[in-house]
């Protein structure tokens, strides 16, 4: 019986640190990793949809036009919008021709069909000097739009966004199940 026992007391333990060792791994990797993210609005549709489960990625380098998550500037919320700007950009908006560094680029991601068909664009024009005062996108921070630029608030309406209120990068769209989608 005292082996009986003492054997269930040891499974019983066993038991236990493994319970503890996953928790302990699941939250170092939500906390340092990745974290599950809920998109809410129509900022960036049609890239992704309100209530669409995306997975961020703490640890992922910023390119131009990833996806990230970041601290929302005036509220306790989280925004996801595209990066177009990253410190040292030059940024101009002209009749619907967005231009980084002298370079002109198509934004085939931009949502189009919701445009009123009596406006001229979709993007009002803009440069970078008109919105933040700024020649160049400072060190430390990143200029970003939605994909839905007629129902979006973004770097437009609040300015640069510092890059340590960053959660992360959206690199897989897990829910809807019909639409999952890997971002690289």
């Amino acid at each position: 019986m005292t082996e009986k026992k003492t054997s269930a007391k040891r499974e019983f333990i066993s038991w236990v640190f493994a319970i503890i060792f996953g928790i302990v791994v699941a939250f170092v990797c939500r906390e340092y990793i990745f974290s599950p993210v809920v998109v809410k609005g129509a900022s960036m549709i049609p890239t992704y949809e309100n209530k669409d489960v995306i997975i961020v990625s703490k640890i992922s380098q910023l390119n131009r036009f990833d996806h990230v998550v970041f601290k929302a500037p005036y509220e306790d919320e989280y925004y996801i919008k595209r990066v177009i700007g990253l410190p040292g950009d030059t940024v101009e908006m002209k009749d619907d021709v967005l231009t980084v560094n002298g370079v002109e680029y198509e934004e085939s991601y931009v949502n189009r069909e919701d445009a009123n068909p009596l406006q001229n664009r979709i993007t009002e024009n803009f440069t970078l000097q008109e919105i933040t005062g700024e020649d160049t996108v400072p060190e430390g921070f990143i200029f970003v739009l939605g994909d839905n630029r007629l129902k979006s608030a973004d770097s437009r309406h609040y300015g640069l966004i510092p890059i340590d209120s960053i959660l992360g990068e959206s690199k897989l769209r897990i829910f809807p199940f019909q639409n999952i989608k890997l971002f690289w």
